[in-house]
C-alpha cells in the first residue's frame, strides 16, 4: 500500500468514473483499475462496486474513504511541519474556541503565545463544544476553548476562568437592575438557547437555573451564535442566559442583570489532546501554567 495509491483512491471516490479520474491523475485508465484490485485485495475488502456502466462505494469503502481522508491530511500535516521545523520554524497551533472565550481570556492566551514561543503560528477557528469535542480527537484541532464542556475521557482539560452568568433581556423589559428579586421573575418568558447537541452540557446547566427557580424554560429559538442571540433579544423575541464575558465589545441596546448568587457558573475551560503535548512541550507547560491576570 502507497499513499499515492490512497490518494487514487479519493481521486477514484469524488469522480466515480474509472476514466476521469485517470484523466485526473494523469494515467492510464487499467493501471487505475489495477491498483484499486491491488488494494482491496491487500486489505481484504470491496472499495467499490463496478460494472461496464457504473462505480458506486461499498459500505466498507465509504468507512475507509473517510478514514484515510483524514490519514491523509495527517501526512500532509506532519509533512509541512517538518518542512518548518527544518527551516527553524517552529510551525503552527490550531486553536478551536467559543464566542465567550474570545471576548475574555483568549487574546490575552494568544498575546502570551506570541510573546514566549513567536514563530508559532496561531490559525483560530470558532467552533461549538460538540465540534470541538471531535477535532480534538481527530487531530483537526491542538487545543480547544470551551464553556462548560462535557470533556471526553481520552482529553485533558483544565478550567482557566470562572464566570457569573447574566441574564440578557430587550431593553424595554419592565425587570432590572433595581427591581430584580430572584430569577423565579423569568418563568413565564420566553427564552432563547443554544442548540442541545452542539453543547448538552452547557445546555444542561442553563436550564439548571431555570429549574432551580422552581420553572422549565419555554425555548422558543435555538442558536449557537451569541451575536444572533443579542439580535433576537434586541427585536424582543425572547431571553437569554449568557457569561458575563460574552458582553464585552458589544454595545446592542439589550440590557443585563448578572446573577451574581446562583451555583451555577461559566467555566471557561482548555482542553487538548494529551497526545500533541509532545509536539510543543514548551507550549504546552506555558498553557497549562497560564493564569488570569
Amino acid at each position: 500500500m502507497t499513499i499515492q495509491q490512497l490518494k487514487n483512491v479519493i481521486v477514484l471516490s469524488e469522480k466515480l468514473n474509472f476514466t476521469r479520474a485517470a484523466e485526473e491523475l494523469n494515467i492510464v485508465q487499467p493501471a487505475l483499475s489495477r491498483q484499486i484490485k491491488q488494494l482491496e485485495e491487500e486489505i481484504g475488502i470491496v472499495i467499490f462496486k463496478r460494472d461496464k456502466r457504473n462505480v458506486e462505494h461499498t459500505t466498507a469503502g465509504i468507512y475507509f474513504i473517510k478514514e484515510i481522508k483524514k490519514l491523509l491530511s495527517q501526512f500532509d500535516r506532519i509533512n509541512a511541519q517538518s518542512v518548518q521545523i527544518h527551516n527553524g520554524k517552529a510551525g503552527e497551533i490550531r486553536i478551536g474556541f467559543t464566542h465567550s472565550i474570545m471576548q475574555t481570556i483568549l487574546p490575552e492566551i494568544l498575546k502570551t503565545i506570541n510573546k514566549k514561543t513567536p514563530d508559532i503560528k496561531a490559525v483560530l477557528k470558532e467552533m461549538n463544544n460538540r465540534d470541538q469535542y471531535l477535532a480534538l480527537q481527530q487531530n483537526e484541532l491542538d487545543i480547544g476553548f470551551a464553556t462548560n464542556p462535557m470533556v471526553p475521557f481520552n482529553l485533558k482539560s483544565k478550567i482557566l476562568h470562572i464566570d457569573n452568568f447574566v441574564v440578557l433581556l430587550p431593553d424595554h423589559h419592565p425587570v432590572n437592575e433595581n427591581n430584580y428579586i430572584d430569577f423565579s421573575v423569568f418563568a413565564k418568558e420566553e427564552f432563547i438557547f443554544p442548540t442541545v447537541s452542539d453543547g448538552p452540557n452547557y445546555v444542561h446547566i442553563l436550564e439548571s437555573i431555570c429549574v432551580d427557580a422552581g420553572f422549565t424554560p419555554k425555548v422558543v429559538h435555538e442558536t449557537d451564535s451569541a451575536s444572533t442571540s443579542f439580535r433576537l433579544i434586541e427585536a424582543g423575541l425572547g431571553i437569554t442566559l449568557e457569561p458575563i464575558s460574552s458582553l464585552h465589545g458589544h454595545e446592542f441596546p439589550i440590557k443585563s442583570i448578572e446573577l451574581k448568587n446562583i451555583k451555577q457558573k461559566a467555566k471557561l475551560t482548555m482542553m487538548w489532546n494529551p497526545e500533541r503535548e509532545s509536539e510543543y512541550p514548551e507550549l504546552f507547560e506555558l498553557l497549562k501554567n497560564w493564569k488570569v491576570n
